[in-house]
């Protein structure tokens, strides 16, 4: 019998070198696993069923790196994406390891970091694009404070605008096909991050020089850190044009970054999250932006990394199974139920629309009183995830 939810290259999941490369240290411990090679990591992904592959420049390329070594590392890479099959859709550059970067990249205090920054990016942009990335990530790992004494925010916002500006015209210089993804995070290395929601990051875009090549790659655990529903960032990136990319893992609100495997934490907002992504018909990576338990060794990585895909395709069977239900779908329909009572005042605003709205009638106490059965329709979604129904 073939297993339904074995991952397919039309899925499009994809997984960071960072992600079932990470050895497993944290602040308080050393790592737990042998670090592997860009190319084992390709071969391991390829052997779950990856789609594809993502990095940051010094994932695949040490940042001291001579020309001939790096030259050398790419070859080996692209064999190996050319023996798997995998892909790059996205790739990004570490703007936070090297303590270079301990006060920010792009809005760091000293112009001498924030050219480098610069530099360092333009060199991963145009590895990304030699190995077929058509999405560029930034995450501002670093672009924050402990202290607002060291630096006005309104220049940290400024020094960040000038950086974007910069590189959308690098890009369109070059004649790149490739489109920015701001990803928001609101604190952690830094105590506080500048653009901390993908709210914030969605306002930014619109002051930027070219604003329609710049979208967001909204985070679970980033806006869960800070409390928020993770499925009104996306709704609200994906109404507005702008869901380039989006990483998928899993985190208890309001903690430290956890990158726990993906739907194993809050199994609700997960649901809601594939089945929100399938309905509106995404056609990005899922790319999952998560880790291992520090407590596994490699064959646990897979089974991570297996289990981060298993997952998604049992929810978006889910989601479908929640789309044909017929009493959620006669709920749906009671709940949105409209008598035509209300279709003159429907539409943009006429002086005519607002003096008859003025004047209509409305039973407020019965609206009040009536019963919306969300109670109901919740219950119901708990016993599809359940199996029950």
């Amino acid at each position: 019998m073939t297993d339904r939810y074995q991952p397919k290259p039309e899925h499009k999941f994809t997984f960071g070198l960072w992600t079932v490369g990470s050895v497993g240290r944290d602040p308080f411990g050393e790592p737990v696993r042998s670090r592997l090679s860009p190319v084992e990591l390709v071969y391991l992904l390829a052997e779950v069923g990856a789609y594809g592959v993502n990095f940051h420049d010094n994932d695949l390329v040490p940042i001291d790196a001579t020309p001939a070594e790096r030259d050398r590392i790419v070859a080996e890479f692209k064999k190996a994406l050319r023996d798997t099959g995998l892909v790059v859709p996205m790739a990004t550059t570490n703007l936070f390891s090297d303590p270079i970067f301990k006060d920010g990249a792009f809005t760091s205090n000293d112009p001498r970091v924030r050219a480098y920054a610069l530099q360092k990016t333009m060199r991963a942009i145009d590895l990304g694009v030699e190995l077929g990335a058509k999405v560029y990530v930034f995450w501002g790992g670093r672009e924050g404070v402990e202290t607002d004494a060291v630096r006005n925010p309104v220049d940290a916002l400024k020094r960040m605008r000038e950086a974007l500006n910069f590189l959308c015209e690098y890009v369109i210089d070059q004649g790149y096909d490739l489109k920015f993804a701001l990803e928001a995070k609101p604190n952690e290395p830094r105590g506080d991050i500048y653009l901390a929601t993908t709210g914030h990051m969605l306002a930014f875009i619109e002051t930027l020089d070219h604003p329609e090549m710049v979208g967001v790659n909204p985070e679970v655990a980033h806006e869960h850190m800070a409390g928020l529903n993770f499925l009104h960032a996306v709704a609200q990136a994906w109404e507005a044009g702008k869901l380039f990319h989006i990483d998928l893992n899993d985190q208890a609100f309001c903690r430290y970054d956890q990158d726990l495997r993906f739907g194993s934490h809050n199994i609700k907002a997960a649901f809601f999250l594939v089945k929100f992504l399938e309905d509106v018909g995404y056609q990005g990576s899922r790319h999952f932006d998560a880790h291992a338990y520090r407590t596994e060794d490699y064959e646990g990585v897979k089974e991570f990394a297996r289990g981060c895909m298993r997952t998604y395709l049992i929810l978006k069977e889910k989601g479908e199974r929640w789309n044909a239900d017929p009493e959620i779908q006669a709920l749906l329909a009671e709940i949105n139920a409209d008598d035509g009572s209300t279709d003159p005042f429907k539409g943009r605003y006429t002086p005519e629309k607002a003096a008859a709205l003025k004047m209509a009638t409305f039973d407020r106490v019965a609206l009040g009183q009536r019963g919306l059965a969300y109670e109901r329709l919740d219950q119901l979604t708990i016993e599809i995830l359940l199996g029950v129904r």
